[in-house]
């Protein structure tokens, strides 16, 4: 039976075929829809779109205003007697550049204030001369100068962007002033400042242990680091029990510090004609000279310092004299009105430019310390003229700059408010040798 049947198949191959075809066009498309009779759905992953990576380029290096992505920076700092053609020592620089640096006038940069410790850093290509693409000098932690080498000499004059960051900070005082800066590693900069304000209100030189301060201030930072001191925005300072306030107001000149009844804090003349420090030697009618070994009168004030500190004057005024005498050594004197003059001797040396007849501005650096004429070791001698006759010049009486006026006394009285609220939320230190600082 089954026999005849296959036969009758057969006799219909063509009729076969076609459902083979059949069959196999049914089983591949079953497969190709993700499924099979051996698997599940979720056994196949998706189809996917083609992804196409691209990898970004480096981001450009920018360093002083200039794209050095590709270039070999080399950073340095100015030896001692190196010149500054000497900075290229290491890299090939074109005689025509060359020849322009040559000719360049003194109003264009002047080589001769290139000075040993300065950074600079030189940019140069990664060829086999190592070709100068640009010399860049800093004269200061804000003030540089750029040197473009490559084709022709160019030079711009730059300045680093400086951002102000107010700071507050609070100390007490457990011996004196300076030795307690340096146990709390405050800055001279800041402390000096703070004295200058209080300087005719207070005596530094006797504080008691115990006396404490609180101060608001900028400080001043390039490229994230700290430089100088900006103004100081608020002060107080318990001194004795008593409190002392510092409120900055301007009345149209410029910036000045008031108490709290709007008298002013300044006078005429600076305290101190030095960085704030010890006094080795008051004022005296009678005193045993450390050199003659007689007691005889010391008509000056002597402030010990290391040799170089820079000495300034307490005013404006015009320079009577600036030379060398035996006992004096290296010394200036300045007449600062028809009423006062001011001395400084033993000076290691004397300014520059300095000199009979110049004028100079308060705060002016006139001198360096020294121990020039007869002196035994580094200090300042400062003498204070009064029509004429010499006076303790920590003593003197001179008449304050003028207080707040009356148009400004209301806009005055919310200043103080304002900065009288920010004191108070500083607290003092709970602990010797504390300092609490604050950033904000």
């Amino acid at each position: 039976m089954i026999k005849p049947f296959v036969r009758s198949l057969l006799a219909k191959k063509p009729f076969v075929i076609a459902l083979v075809a059949l069959a196999l066009s049914i089983l591949f498309l079953w497969v190709d829809n993700a499924t099979s009779f051996f698997s599940k759905p979720a056994d196949y992953a998706e189809e996917q779109d083609s992804v196409v990576t691209i990898i970004p380029s480096p981001k450009p290096v920018i360093l002083y205003g200039m794209e050095v992505t590709h270039l070999n920076v080399v950073e340095d700092v100015v030896k001692r007697n190196e010149l500054f053609f000497e900075l290229f020592k290491n890299s090939f620089v074109s005689p025509k550049v060359m020849q322009q640096l040559h000719t360049l006038s003194r109003k264009e940069f002047d080589f001769r204030k290139v000075a040993a410790n300065k950074k600079y850093t030189l940019l140069h290509e990664n060829d086999s001369l190592k070709s100068a693409h640009a010399l860049v000098y800093e004269a200061s932690p804000i003030d540089y100068v750029v040197f473009y080498l490559k084709d022709s000499l160019r030079i711009e004059v730059k300045q680093k962007e400086v951002v102000n960051k107010e700071k507050s900070i609070s100390g007490r005082i457990e011996s004196s002033l300076s030795e307690t800066i340096e146990e709390l590693n405050i800055s001279h900069e800041l402390t000096n400042k703070f004295v200058d304000v209080f300087g005719w209100q207070v005596d530094f030189q006797r504080l008691q242990k115990g006396d404490q301060f609180k101060l608001i201030y900028e400080e001043k930072t390039v490229d994230g680091k700290p430089f100088a001191i900006g103004n100081l925005l608020a002060i107080q300072f318990e001194h004795f029990g008593t409190n002392y306030f510092a409120f900055p107001f301007d009345q149209g000149e410029g910036i000045d510090y008031f108490d709290e009844k709007g008298n002013s804090l300044r006078k005429a003349l600076l305290k101190y004609p030095i960085e704030f420090t010890r006094i080795s030697s008051r004022y005296s009618m009678s005193r045993f000279h450390p050199v003659v070994k007689v007691f005889r009168p010391h008509l000056g004030t002597d402030f010990a310092a290391p040799t170089g500190t820079p000495i300034r004057t307490v005013g404006d005024g015009i320079v009577e004299e600036a030379q060398y005498k035996t006992n004096n050594g290296n010394y200036v004197k300045i007449r600062h009105n028809a009423t006062y003059t001011t001395g400084y001797l033993h000076m290691s040396k004397i300014a520059s430019g300095i000199t009979a007849g110049t004028r100079v501005k308060q705060g002016q650096t006139i001198g360096y310390v020294g121990s020039t004429g007869l002196a035994t070791g580094p200090h300042l001698c400062y003498r204070f003229w009064r029509n004429g006759v010499q006076i303790d010049a920590l003593r003197v009486e001179l008449p304050p700059s003028q207080p707040i006026k009356k148009e400004f006394y209301s806009e005055f009285a919310k200043v103080k408010q304002a900065i009288e609220a920010r004191l108070s939320s500083i607290p003092f230190p709970v602990y010797s040798n504390e300092v609490v600082v604050a950033t904000n």
